[in-house]
């Protein structure tokens, strides 16, 4: 289950990676170069021969040529800036990794994180030597095969009925 954030279209992607991708040289020459030219081989083409010429310049700045075919893809649309991450994620696998876009954490991770304190607080409460809160408990328990699946409720309602014994 992937608890990245919900879909986002590829050039918001990149318009958002941007900044990360061109700042302190986390790209060097050969790294771009095979990116360059994995776009410009790939079928269907993403970058012409004359576009990739243009962007392996060596007599432009590495950070001015990155923004540029970054912003080049923009324009191009979302399928162009998909090759541009499959081809980072090929040739510079760490880097495509650390990408802020792929640290954005979904709202069905923070459900699951509240679920989980929510079960142990349930537990708490149920440890308590006073019996009505067990029977509380096993009540609740006994109604809740939405909320939580039939095996994990069954082991919780031994563990009640061993505490009530005792």
């Amino acid at each position: 289950m992937m608890l990245y954030k919900t879909y986002q279209s590829y050039c918001h992607r990149l318009q958002h990676d941007m900044y990360f991708l061109t700042s302190n040289s986390r790209l060097n020459e050969q790294v771009v170069d095979k990116i360059i030219l994995q776009l410009n081989r790939v079928y269907p083409q993403i970058l012409t021969n004359a576009e990739a010429e243009k962007f392996r310049n060596p007599k432009a700045s590495l950070h001015t040529r990155l923004s540029d075919l970054i912003k080049h893809l923009q324009k191009k649309g979302d399928r162009h800036c998909q090759e541009f991450y499959r081809a980072l994620q090929i040739n510079a696998e760490q880097l495509y990794n650390d990408l802020p876009s792929r640290k954005i954490l979904s709202p069905v991770f923070f459900l699951a994180c509240f679920s989980v304190a929510a079960g142990f607080a349930l537990f708490w409460y149920c440890c308590n030597s006073d019996t009505k809160v067990i029977g509380r408990a096993r009540r609740i328990l006994g109604f809740s095969p939405i909320i939580i699946g039939r095996h994990i409720r069954n082991i919780c309602m031994l563990y009640l009925e061993d505490v009530s014994r005792n």
